[in-house]
């Protein structure tokens, strides 16, 4: 008995801490989110004063200026981009400059992203030529994914410049950031976009030849004299071409309008609610630039695989 008393009374000694701790982070966060209700600008609104303690949050769709160099100008999301792709290349390099057959935890980390990467591509390309595929798809999603990630460091909302504007015919100075998520200027979005537009149609050629370029003009039964069925055939590729298209304006627009509205859902709940409100926003953000990471990637490496295969069993 007294040995089963001194078993139990440590685990109950370690059971109360934790019951401590976890009132302690409850009331903790309780304190902050009221603290946050009264300085924000719903505090600041039933208060009757003028602001809350985070300034009006300045939504502007096109990028800002942030360095002029002789006519060069330098916009904050492009210095964000710059930052992801230092920050990736870092990644790698300090991975990989001394590899061992028992990895380290970098090592290991990196090692489990790219064979999660290559076992995606294996399940839908096949084994014998995912490798081929890998490299452009592993660096579009790990592309997507930092810039989306790294926006959510909290230096980018607090490096900020000043900058007067004129709004409403009144000028007012705003805080300008001095960096910003590369997926809210749609120039990132439309270059990534016409890269896996040009890379699907690069591999369909390549695999099939010309013959790849069948499924968009089909002259054939024009030219035997079948005029109906010709004509149904022109219609057919006209949609295919089409529908090629348009992948760019979709792959730039949802990736584009995804990160816009998390960025702006951000700025509005530490604008209302400065502190811990923010913080469940910033969980879905995190999920949010990775199902967008692999919804780009996936869908560029679908549409391969589509453009690959011949169709000559499809009549």
């Amino acid at each position: 008995m007294a040995e089963a008393r001194g078993t139990a009374t440590p685990a109950a000694a370690v059971s109360r801490r934790g019951t401590r701790l976890l009132l302690f982070a409850a009331v903790a966060l309780l304190a902050l989110f009221l603290a946050g209700l009264v300085t924000g600008a719903i505090g600041a609104a039933f208060l009757g004063k003028d602001a809350g303690l985070l300034p009006r949050p300045h939504v502007q769709l096109a990028a800002e200026e942030v360095l002029n160099i002789g006519g060069l100008s330098l916009r904050n999301t492009v210095l964000s981009n710059w930052l992801a792709m230092l920050a990736l290349a870092l990644l790698v390099i300090l991975a990989t400059r001394n590899m061992k057959l028992v990895p380290g935890r970098l090592q290991s980390v990196v090692e489990i992203i790219v064979e999660g990467l290559l076992q995606f591509v294996e399940s839908v390309i096949g084994q014998a030529k995912a490798r081929s595929f890998l490299p452009i798809i592993g660096t579009i999603f790990l592309f997507v994914a930092f810039n989306a990630w790294i926006a959510l460091l909290p230096i980018y909302p607090a490096l900020v410049f000043p900058e007067s504007v004129v709004e409403g015919g009144q000028q007012e100075v705003i805080n300008v950031p001095l960096l910003r998520s590369a997926g809210t200027d749609l120039n990132m979005p439309l270059a990534l976009a016409l890269v896996s537009f040009v890379y699907v149609e690069f591999w369909g050629i390549r695999t099939l030849g010309f013959a790849y370029l069948g499924k968009f003009f089909r002259p054939g039964n024009l030219l035997r004299g079948r005029v109906f069925q010709g004509f149904i055939d022109l219609f057919v590729g006209l949609l295919e071409l089409i529908s090629e298209l348009i992948r760019i304006v979709s792959f730039t627009f949802r990736l584009f309008g995804n990160m816009t509205a998390g960025e702006i859902l951000l700025l509005v709940a530490s604008f209302l609610v400065p502190f811990v409100f923010a913080v469940p926003f910033y969980g879905l953000e995190l999920l949010v630039g990775f199902v967008q990471a692999l919804i780009f990637a996936g869908l560029t490496l679908v549409f391969t695989a589509v453009a690959i295969t011949p169709h000559e069993g499809e009549h």
